[in-house]
């Protein structure tokens, strides 16, 4: 197949935080055998960490990504030490993908204090890779920062080297700050569905991914990036009409949210922010939806057939990240159309 676009280097498939741990082997298993680069575990309802062993044991060359695990809840020496027992597990294999979490979440379903995502994040980020330092070294730990102190380490709780590279850390983020950050010091950036437009990227987050790499010195190219957006699709026009309307229901209720308010902001779409916040605070959840039109559904979802998709995804996203985030459908009846779109972004 060919489009004229540039190549999608990192194709990574998703999985439905549903998905029950007995049957993420096998999913992971799907995922690999379709061609897909990468696994994305997100966290909602499974702890990511324990469904990336699974999907690591099952599989043999796969990489697999917490996309994210949230990150405050958990001390940076535990999800250091996480993080290396699953590369362990899978050399070279596995990405640590962190995400700072809103504050309701963190405090309200968590229990646990909010600080300044940010410069925490920084803090954190910081601890974890000094945490890798003293594990690879075999050696003590020390890491005094402004949120995390990490002064100890007995031998007989350090895991040692290992055969491989340590894990790559990957951030997520919407704003600003968090954008720069995660060009200053991740390996990987995942944007979040609701900032994955080409208008988005091309004008908010690629600059600033820049301005942070320029901050931190990192070269050219770093951090990759994986656009995390929405698709709808299916083998036809009706099961993309479907999608479309699934899509526009999940939009309907990030957007309500102010965090994600910066893609509202930069489209002129001042008056649906309006108008979802003020269902949510009403609690009118199902009736979000209609409120997003399709001018805004097409801008932030790629829509089109399996027969399609590569090239609208290459039109969007070719030249512009270093990778995109597909969705895998629960009936594998089309897993060779899907197969073909994988390939085709891999070989336009």
């Amino acid at each position: 197949m060919t489009t004229g676009h540039d190549a999608v280097v990192l194709v990574a498939a998703g999985m439905d935080p549903t998905t029950p741990l007995a049957a993420v082997g096998a999913h992971a298993r799907r995922v690999e055998a379709l061609g897909f680069d990468a696994l994305h575990v997100a966290e909602t309802t499974n702890d990511s960490f324990v469904a990336s062993a699974l999907a690591l044991e099952h599989t043999e060359r796969l990489t697999v990504r917490t996309a994210l695990a949230v990150a405050f809840v958990r001390s940076p020496m535990q999800v250091a030490l996480t993080a290396w027992s699953l590369a362990r597990l899978a050399p070279a294999r596995f990405d640590l993908g962190l995400g700072t979490q809103i504050r309701p979440n963190v405090e309200d379903r968590f229990g646990v204090a909010w600080a300044d995502p940010v410069e925490r994040m920084r803090d954190y980020v910081a601890a974890v890779r000094a945490c890798f330092e003293a594990f690879a070294a075999g050696g003590p730990v020390h890491h005094e920062g402004p949120h995390y102190r990490l002064t100890r380490l007995q031998p007989e709780f350090n895991p040692g080297p290992l055969d491989g590279p340590a894990p790559t850390v990957w951030l997520g983020g919407v704003n600003r700050r968090s954008c720069r950050l995660a060009g200053e010091v991740a390996d990987g950036f995942v944007t979040h569905p609701s900032n994955s437009d080409p208008r988005y990227l091309a004008e908010r987050c690629l600059p600033d991914l820049a301005e942070g790499r320029a901050v931190g010195g990192r070269p050219p190219g770093a951090p990759a990036v994986v656009a995390g957006g929405m698709v709808a699709t299916g083998p036809h026009p009706e099961a993309v009409a479907a999608a479309r309307r699934e899509r526009r229901r999940m939009l309907g209720f990030l957007f309500s949210t102010p965090a994600y308010r910066p893609t509202l902001e930069l489209h002129g779409w001042d008056d649906l922010d309006g108008r979802l916040r003020d269902l949510a605070r009403s609690g009118r959840w199902d009736e979000m939806a209609a409120t997003v039109d399709d001018d805004v559904l097409d801008a932030v979802v790629v829509s089109a057939p399996y027969d399609e998709l590569a090239g609208a995804l290459l039109e969007r996203y070719g030249g512009l990240v270093d990778g995109v985030l597909l969705q895998v459908p629960a009936d594998p009846a089309h897993d060779a159309r899907l197969a073909a779109v994988v390939d085709a972004l891999h070989d336009p």
